[in-house]
């Protein structure tokens, strides 16, 4: 099993720390000029680098602690993303309407958090696997759901479950709000910190990719 601590980046570092989301899509040009363009991965992958988050020594020897105790490559953690770590729109608050995460049928009971991105042409769903605990709020038919009463949500997995009774009925949107983390690990197993560059303004490079925990 692949090791994961459920354990969040040192927050005030991650918020000032650059990335975003890559693809990987193989072109290949035909010889009238026409492409040929096919995705290899369906989900996004994102990459973080957290060395633009470190401005001093004491926030630098944070993030050493943190990389040995996660053995560095070896260990997945959770990743707070200035950009995006929630359901609502930037700024908005979160509402258990802000994401469609499945249509109840009478029997299904779990149902996986998931993000959408864009609305016309290719919607993309993103599997959300690792909401804020207490964050998630859940709606059936409209109708807000109870937490701990009509259902529950593992924060380690994002799959809502309804408890024994209250399985949404055949043809009811389910919706939900949340906030969420991103599942990451180092992508190096080596830190190079050089301290006479760092104490000339010199950022150290600090990699992180996002992982299936």
């Amino acid at each position: 099993m692949t090791a994961f601590h459920e354990v969040l980046f040192p927050l005030d570092i991650a918020l000032r720390s650059a990335g975003g989301p890559e693809r990987r899509t193989d072109v290949v040009t035909l010889g009238s000029g026409r492409e040929e363009r096919n995705a290899r991965w369906a989900h996004s992958r994102r990459r973080y680098d957290a060395g633009y988050g470190i401005k001093t020594f004491e926030a630098l020897a944070v993030v050493v602690a943190f990389f040995e105790e996660r053995r560095g490559r070896l260990t997945g953690f959770r990743w707070r993303d200035r950009l995006d770590h929630a359901s609502a729109a930037p700024g908005a608050a979160v509402a258990p309407a802000d994401q469609a995460i499945g249509v109840g049928d009478g029997t299904t009971a779990a149902f996986q958090l998931a993000k959408s991105y864009g609305s016309m042409h290719a919607p993309y769903s993103r599997p959300v696997r690792k909401p804020v605990d207490g964050s998630v709020r859940v709606a059936v038919a409209g109708i807000e759901a109870g937490d701990g009463t009509d259902f529950t949500c593992d924060a380690a997995t994002g799959i809502v479950t309804f408890l024994p009774g209250h399985e949404p009925a055949l043809g009811a949107a389910v919706t939900a709000g949340f906030l969420f983390d991103v599942p990451v690990r180092f992508d190096t197993d080596y830190l190079e910190v050089d301290l006479s560059a760092f104490a000339a303004g010199a950022i150290p490079k600090i990699p992180l990719v996002e992982i299936v925990p």
